[in-house]
C-alpha cells in the first residue's frame, strides 16, 4: 500500500510552483531592477535584522536548547548585516558595464566597442542549513539582491523556530514576488531543488549536495554548492604553540563545533604534540571553567546529532585512541537538560576510526603528529579537498609550500575560520567541498549573467571578411597564424 502524502508537504509544493511562476512573471514584466530598487531591498533586509535582532537570537536559542546569545548576535546577526551593507555601499560600481579591448585592435580604432553587462539571472533559490540559519540565508540574499534577482528561500527544518520567524519577518518586509520563504522537511527540500530556478545555492552536507545537484540538472539550473569536509590544521614547527592552541580551540568551540569551517583535525610536529595538548586543554578550561549551565557554551542541535558525535568518540576510544575531555568543573554530562558535549581531544587517532573518516560537526578534535612537512601535506592531499585549511607558523617558505601544494576552498593563516568574515574574499569550496563562490563582489558576479556585448564598427572595412575572399582577407588570416 502506498504511503499517503503528507498534506503539508503537498501544500508546500503547490505553493512553491505558484511562487516561482509569480516571481518569473514579475521578472519578465518589470525587467532588471534599477539601483534604487536594489538598494531598497538591501536596506529592508538590514532593517529586518536590526529591528528584530533580539527575537532572532531568542529563536536560535530555542532551536539549540542552549546557544550563546552573544555569539548569535555576532555570528548570525552582525555577520548577516555586514554583506548586505557591503553590497549596498558598492552597488553602483558593481553594476557598471565593463569595457573590454576589441580584437583585432584595428576594429577598435575604427569605432568598434566591446563590453560586459551584468544582468540578473532571474529567480534564485536559496537552501540554507540549521547551524547559522540567519547569516547563511541573508549572506546569499545579499548577493542575489545586489545582482537584481528575486529570491525563494528554503531554510532548514532542523531550526524550526528560527525558520518560522524568518518566514514571518520576511513576509512583513517583502512582497512575495521579491523574496518568499518555503517551509518544510526533506520532501519539500527535494521538490524545491527540482524547481526551474535561474540559479540555485545550497549550503549543507556533501551527501545532500549530490542530491541537490542531480535535481537541479533536470532543469539545467546552475548551482553554487557550499559543502563541508574535514578542514585540517597544520601546526608548523615555527608556530607559537600556546597562541595557536588558543585560536584553534576558540574556533572549535564556536557553536560547539557545528560549523562547516570548524577545524576538523590537527597535524602537529611529533615533538610538539604533548605541548599542544597541554595548551589546548588550558585554553579550553580558560574559555569554559564550567559547561553545563554556562550561557557561552552551545548545545548540540538535536538528539540524533548528539548521539552521532558521542558515537564518534566512543568508536575512537574502542579502537585505541586516548580521549582528553576538557571538563574543568568535573561535571556529569550523563544527566543534563540540554545536549552539551565538552571540548574533547582525540589522541592517537587512526584512519580506521570514524572520527577521521567523517566530518565531525561537533566539539571533538583529533590531534595527530607528523615528522616532516611533506608528510603533513601528503596526509591532507590523501583526503577529499576540504572547505577550509589552516596553517600556523612564521616560516614563510613552509607557509608557501602548504598554500601551493594543497587544495582547499579557502585558507586562514595563524587562525581558523576568519577568511569567511572577509567581505572582499570569495567564499566557496573545491571538489567535494563545493563549487562556485559568493561574498561581496564575487557574490554579485555569481548571481549575475555576464552578458557579452559587441558593437560593430560603422566602417565597411569588414567587407573583406565576406566572399569573394581576396588578398586583404588572406593577409589578415596570415597575420593571425604567426607564432
Amino acid at each position: 500500500m502506498t504511503k499517503p502524502a503528507i498534506p503539508a508537504a503537498e501544500q508546500a509544493k503547490a505553493r512553491m510552483q505558484s511562487l516561482i511562476a509569480l516571481q518569473k512573471q514579475a521578472n519578465l514584466a518589470r525587467g532588471a531592477p534599477d539601483t534604487r530598487t536594489r538598494k531598497g531591498r538591501l536596506t529592508r533586509a538590514i532593517d529586518l535584522l536590526l529591528n528584530h535582532r533580539d527575537e532572532l537570537v531568542a529563536a536560535l536559542s530555542a532551536d539549540f536548547g542552549a546557544r550563546s546569545p552573544d555569539m548569535s548576535m555576532l555570528t548570525d546577526i552582525a555577520a548577516a548585516v555586514a554583506p548586505l551593507k557591503n553590497a549596498r555601499a558598492n552597488l553602483e560600481t558593481w553594476m557598471r558595464p565593463q569595457a573590454r579591448k576589441v580584437t583585432p585592435a584595428a576594429l577598435g580604432l575604427l569605432g568598434a566597442k566591446a563590453q560586459v553587462r551584468y544582468q540578473p539571472k532571474g529567480v534564485v533559490g536559496v537552501m540554507t542549513p540549521w547551524n547559522f540559519p540567519v547569516q547563511l540565508s541573508f549572506d546569499a540574499i545579499a548577493g542575489a539582491f545586489a545582482a537584481g534577482n528575486r529570491v525563494m528561500l528554503k531554510p532548514s527544518e532542523y531550526s524550526p523556530a528560527t525558520s518560522a520567524l524568518m518566514g514571518q519577518l520576511i513576509d512583513l518586509y517583502f512582497d512575495e514576488d521579491e523574496l518568499a520563504v518555503v517551509q518544510g522537511g526533506p520532501e519539500v527540500g527535494a521538490a524545491f531543488a527540482g524547481l526551474p530556478f535561474d540559479h540555485l545555492i545550497f549550503t549543507g552536507a556533501t551527501s545532500i549536495g549530490r542530491h541537490v545537484m542531480r535535481a537541479a540538472a533536470d532543469n539545467l539550473t546552475p548551482v553554487t554548492l557550499e559543502l563541508g569536509g574535514k578542514s585540517p590544521v597544520i601546526v608548523g614547527k615555527s608556530a607559537d604553540i600556546a597562541k595557536s592552541a588558543a585560536r584553534i580551540m576558540g574556533g572549535k568551540a564556536m557553536n560547539a563545533g557545528q560549523v562547516c569551517l570548524a577545524p576538523d583535525y590537527v597535524l602537529a610536529p611529533a615533538g610538539s604534540v604533548d605541548a599542544f595538548v597541554s595548551a589546548a586543554t588550558a585554553a579550553g578550561a580558560k574559555m569554559f571553567p564550567t559547561i553545563r549551565d554556562n550561557p557561552d557554551y552551545t548545545a548540540i542541535i538535536n538528539q540524533r546529532h548528539y548521539e552521532r558525535v558521542r558515537g564518534l568518540v566512543d568508536d575512537a576510544r574502542a579502537k585505541g585512541a586516548r580521549i582528553v575531555e576538557i571538563n574543568p568543573g568535573n561535571e556529569d554530562f550523563s544527566q543534563q537538560e540540554h545536549r552539551k558535549i565538552p571540548l574533547t581531544l582525540v589522541l592517537d587517532a587512526t584512519d580506521e576510526m570514524s572520527v577521521m573518516q567523517e566530518e565531525i560537526f561537533g566539539p571533538v578534535l583529533p590531534v595527530r603528529s607528523y615528522d616532516a612537512l611533506d608528510a603533513a601535506i601528503a596526509e591532507v592531499n590523501a583526503r577529499p579537498r576540504p572547505l577550509g585549511l589552516y596553517y600556523f607558523g612564521e616560516d614563510a617558505s613552509e607557509c608557501e609550500a602548504v598554500l601551493n601544494r594543497t587544495h582547499a576552498g579557502g585558507v586562514t593563516i595563524n587562525d581558523v575560520i576568519f577568511h569567511i568574515s572577509q567581505e572582499n574574499l570569495p567564499f566557496g569550496g573545491v571538489g567535494p567541498s563545493g563549487m562556485g563562490a559568493y561574498h561581496g563582489h564575487r557574490g554579485f558576479l555569481e548571481f549575475s549573467h555576464e552578458k557579452a556585448v559587441y558593437r560593430q564598427t560603422p566602417s565597411e572595412i569588414i567587407a573583406m571578411f565576406r566572399p569573394p575572399y581576396g588578398e586583404a582577407f588572406r593577409k589578415q588570416v596570415a597575420a593571425r597564424l604567426k607564432a
